[in-house]
């Protein structure tokens, strides 16, 4: 099958000179080396090696070997031309129980950044994506306030070793997802489930991101430092006023518990007041913290919520039919990512956006390198980015997830959401066309 480029205008954003594209991955869903080199249990080793948590039973104890195959992994990104490479630090790996520095751990992030200069990639640190060390989820995990204090300490030793290697950090990946999915359904780790518990994790994470934005400001003024949040379009089932609601709600939720006390320094009134008894402690304080002047907004984006009223539930997500999804079951819909944009740039006096995460989960046929269905979701949310930027939305740069198949949480090896194949029981990685789209593309944009 002949290998199709993405059809983008050259007058779109993508064409800039200041504009960034990438590639984004995870520190557990690639590294393994789970007990290497002084590196700690996380809660994700526990999880994933809890009966019938994962699917499969799959663990990210070896996952794609990163670890051990960095430097193959960053001349890969090169080849494809990307600019920048979006990645996370294992906490675990980094400091003890002591809070002192794993001399091991911090070498292998020093070599990492090592290698992306040396191949003039940006790189694009985020201090926390959902692998929070076992010995605190033993205390608590971010059910205890204390952990927020722990984060910021640990981002403060973060910056130290390595603030003037990076071009970017971030906070926090998808606190929404680390809360509610670790706490409040008990679908990821540390497999919690109870709804204040998961209000009670979102305010310790924004907690902690308000703290670690302390953290890093104090040991360097000048990176660009901000947090990541992942977003949905939610849109009501029917037209009838319920179901209306229940998109608001859902809308609350999502998105503005979020994105609101960053940006404004407070939570949405509607989620609090029906939600009263499961709402957290918030302290004096917390909510200036929280709202600290932010360099950049990462926003991850894959698809779109319907909703509609569900009685002392408040809302029920529906599944619809004759639309087209990804093996993930999600249905595609990038309109859905011009529409957030450009509804928070009305709402919002947002700072530049980076979209740190997008991209599907396709197999391909017969586990075929040609995923024309990966391809073509690249291709339909780049132009609805663009979109975007022509309404007047400030956008910095673009990140797809993943650059190559990995361990996707609690779906373990089952779903592949990489540009680049990998053979799991050789580690063989191998372009897919999508990968192809994208080095035609960075070969035209450094060309012009």
């Amino acid at each position: 099958m002949k290998i199709r480029n993405f059809d983008l205008p050259k007058e779109s954003l993508y064409f800039k000179d200041d504009f960034i594209l990438g590639v984004a991955t995870s520190s557990y869903q690639i590294e393994g080396a789970f007990d290497k080199d002084g590196r700690l249990e996380s809660i994700w080793d526990r999880f994933s090696k809890t009966q019938g948590k994962v699917l499969n039973g799959d663990t990210g104890d070896k996952a794609c070997d990163h670890y051990y195959r960095y430097k193959e992994d960053v001349a890969l990104i090169d080849n494809l031309g990307f600019d920048a490479y979006r990645f996370s630090i294992a906490w675990s790996r980094i400091l003890n129980e002591k809070g002192e520095l794993n001399i091991k751990g911090v070498d292998f992030y020093k070599r990492l950044l090592e290698e992306l200069h040396k191949y003039n990639i940006k790189p694009f640190a985020t201090l926390y994506h959902w692998d929070l060390p076992q010995y605190l989820e033993d205390k608590g995990g971010w059910l205890n306030r204390e952990t927020a204090y722990h984060f910021a300490d640990y981002t403060q030793k973060f910056m130290k070793e390595f603030g003037d290697a990076l071009s970017s950090v971030a906070t926090l990946n998808e606190p929404f997802v680390s809360a509610h999915l670790g706490y409040n359904w008990g679908i990821h780790a540390p497999g919690i489930k109870d709804e204040k518990s998961g209000f009670t994790a979102a305010h310790h994470l924004l907690l902690a991101h308000g703290l670690a934005m302390k953290a890093i400001r104090a040991e360097n003024k000048q990176i660009d430092a901000g947090i990541v949040l992942n977003f949905t379009r939610n849109m009501p089932y029917t037209s009838s006023h319920d179901d209306q609601i229940s998109a608001l709600l859902a809308e609350q939720f999502c998105n503005d518990w979020f994105i609101r006390p960053v940006l404004k320094g407070e939570y949405p009134l509607w989620l609090q007041k029906l939600k009263g008894d499961k709402m957290p402690l918030v302290k004096a304080g917390d909510m200036e913290l929280i709202a600290q002047k932010i360099d950049f907004l990462g926003m991850n984006y894959y698809t779109r919520n319907i909703t509609k009223a569900a009685g002392s539930e408040l809302m029920e997500d529906m599944h619809i039919d004759g639309v087209e999804r990804t093996d993930f079951g999600w249905e595609v819909y990038p309109e859905g990512l011009t529409d957030i944009l450009v509804h928070f740039h009305k709402l919002y006096d947002l700072p530049p956006i980076y979209i740190t995460e997008n991209g599907c989960a396709y197999e391909g046929v017969n586990g075929s390198l040609a995923d024309q269905g990966r391809h073509n979701y690249y291709e339909r949310h780049l132009k609805a980015l663009d979109d975007a930027a022509r309404a007047g939305v400030k956008i910095k740069g673009y990140f797809a997830w993943s650059l190559m198949d990995n361990f996707e949480w609690a779906e373990g090896y089952d779903k592949r959401f990489g540009i680049v194949h990998v053979d799991f029981e050789t580690q063989r990685r191998t372009p897919k066309h999508s990968a192809l789209a994208f080095q035609a593309l960075n070969q035209q944009r450094k060309k012009k």
